[in-house]
């Protein structure tokens, strides 16, 4: 074949006419017009923003998530946990019970636990209850938690304001565990404190573990949030309450503590970390539990505990 042979594979097409060949480049330049503005994120399928507004969507349509992220009903489910929240005497709004559920020693006590504390008991097709719960594995039950009730951090104070007394008042920084805000709610009400304040974000709300573990005092000691920790410090300083803060390094140790009898604020940090360095700047005093080795340290919960018990010894 001669060069410039116009048959030849890729050769260009000699008139203007007609559909352009191979090797003209006019079968890539209507590929180079444009396609319109780039769709939103939203309304790409494989995008993360399509997939985020697509199950906000769904949450939005009714579908129930176990546990509200703004404090609303948490569903607790199984046979076990159930039975103990009943024995606990946590607040049950109601129970979902699976239609044809099979009655073992459990589900009676339940029933029986139930109809003594007046909880309604609503059956439910078994497909349903899968859905309420998410597809957890329900064993046939869920009980239905009312949201906490929040106090303000200023109705402490009415309430000792109440009693005419000198209020005594329990701040938590950074517990993350329920059980231990429990654990502390519940020593809180044996030692007469006024109430337990506990911040908005990044820590351990009232849900159901923290009920149980209060063994029913979350129903005697109201428990408040605030928005900040720092600031409701602050305010409570200006209200006249001297604020200690537990520490392994205090500068005083618990028993030479002299300031128990008045208004008092106490702060506690978390096992791990401990105060925040900003709380503990802000607190009045930091004081520390005298141990036998400096090795050991203390859960959350226990160190409130002793704490509690020499500041009421010392207020009689």
């Amino acid at each position: 074949m001669m060069a410039g042979n116009s048959q030849r594979r890729g050769a260009i097409k000699k008139t203007g006419k007609g559909n352009p060949t191979a090797g003209s480049g006019g079968r890539r330049r209507q590929g180079l017009e444009g396609k319109g503005p780039t769709p939103k994120a939203e309304d790409r399928p494989y995008h993360k923003k399509h997939k985020m507004a697509k199950a906000a969507d769904k949450r939005q349509s009714g579908r129930p998530r176990r546990r509200s992220e703004e404090g609303g009903p948490e569903l607790v489910v199984g046979r076990n946990s159930v039975v103990e929240l009943l024995r606990a005497k946590v607040p049950v709004l109601s129970l979902q019970v699976a239609e044809g559920i099979d009655r073992d020693d459990r589900i009676r006590e339940i029933f029986q636990l139930a109809a003594d504390l007046h909880v309604p008991l609503l059956e439910v097709p078994r497909n349903e209850l899968d859905r309420i719960t998410s597809g957890a594995v329900h064993q046939g039950i869920a009980a239905k938690l009312a949201a906490y009730e929040y106090a303000d951090p200023d109705d402490l104070l009415e309430l000792a304001a109440e009693r005419g007394e000198a209020p005594l008042i329990v701040i938590l920084d950074g517990i993350t565990d329920p059980r231990n805000l429990g654990a502390i709610v519940r020593s809180a009400s044996g030692f007469g404190v006024h109430g337990v304040v506990i911040p908005e974000r990044r820590a351990a709300h009232m849900t159901a573990a923290a009920w149980k573990t209060s063994a029913g005092a979350a129903a005697r000691v109201p428990v408040a949030r605030a928005t900040n920790l720092n600031r409701q410090i602050k305010a409570y300083q200006d209200a006249g309450l001297m604020v200690i803060g537990l520490a392994a390094d205090g500068d005083m140790q618990l028993p030479d503590l002299d300031l128990a009898e008045g208004p008092l604020a106490v702060v506690i940090g978390s096992e791990g970390k401990g105060l925040s360095r900003l709380v503990g700047e802000n607190c009045d005093q930091l004081v520390s539990i005298p141990m036998a080795s400096d090795l050991e340290s203390l859960n959350a919960s226990v160190a409130a505990s002793i704490t509690l018990y020499a500041i009421n010894q010392t207020r009689g």
